[in-house]
Parts: C-alpha cells; structure tokens; sequence
C-alpha cells in the first residue's frame, strides 16, 4: 500500500504576491478576515502553518469602509500609558477622523493567530486612506474579496 506524502513548505520556496484589496463599502469585519487569511496565506494550496508563507496586501480607501449597527459611535478602542489616570478611549469614528487606517490594522491584528508571526505577518500590511500606493512596481493584483452573487430573474 503506498502513502501519500505531505509537502512542507521550505523557507526558501515561498514566493510572495502583491494584492489590492479596495475597502470602499465593505464591512469591516468581512474585509479584516480576508486580509488576514491573506496574510496567513491561508489561501494557498501549500499552506504551512509553522512558517510565513502569507502575501503582502495593499488597502485602498482605508476611510471608506462599513459597519453595522451603531458601532460608528458605540465601539470604543481603548489604550493605556500605564501611569495613574492614564486611560484614553476613542471610538470608532473618531480614530476614523483622525486616523483612517488604524481601524482596520486593529481589525487584522485582532483576527491573526496570536504567536511569534504575527508581527511579521502585520508588517506586510499596507493601508492607505486613498486610492493612491507607491507599489506599482511589485505588480499587484486587484482581488475583489466578496463573491458576487448571480441575480436570478
């Protein structure tokens, strides 16, 4: 009887690609699992889960996105200087205002398996409040992240 066997995937054999993910009027928490399946590189056949094997991902139109309910207002993020009194909150649309991608990088990082990978795997994240990135060079390659669904009539 013959045993099939598992391919793992070498540091030396990943090769990385580029994607464009544009977030104008997706919803936030769809948009931050697939980039970090990306990241992972979850969407690859020969996925490994003890190496870095995940793509680089440029955001576009980082202010733009959705979320449901009244979370604009309701969700708060909250940091503190670990100094007495030293809490400082902020919601969601006022860290949109002041800065747009941050949002979305906190979304990804909370979605990303929490081990010694994870800040390279943040380090390939690329957002930009625009629809303007300086990587053109790299040839990315623009995915759309929701399946459009067929309209029967």
């Amino acid at each position: 009887m013959k045993t099939m066997k598992t391919k793992v995937l070498k540091k030396e054999n990943i090769k990385r690609q580029w994607y464009i993910i544009d977030a104008n009027e997706k919803i936030l928490g769809r948009l931050a699992s697939r980039i970090a399946r990306i990241l992972t590189g979850k969407n690859k056949s020969q996925y490994t889960p003890h190496v870095d094997c995940g793509d680089f991902v440029i955001v576009l139109n980082a202010d733009k996105f959705r979320v449901t309910g009244k979370k604009m207002t309701d969700k708060i993020y909250y940091s503190h200087s670990f100094y007495p009194g030293g809490l400082k909150q902020i919601s969601l649309a006022e860290m949109i205002r002041k800065h747009p991608g941050r949002a979305i990088y906190h979304a990804v990082s909370g979605m990303l398996p929490k081990n010694r990978l994870r800040d390279r795997r943040l380090t390939r994240l690329r957002i930009y409040p625009n629809g303007v990135h300086p990587h053109q060079a790299q040839g990315p390659v623009v995915i759309n992240i929701y399946k459009e669904k067929q309209k029967e009539n």
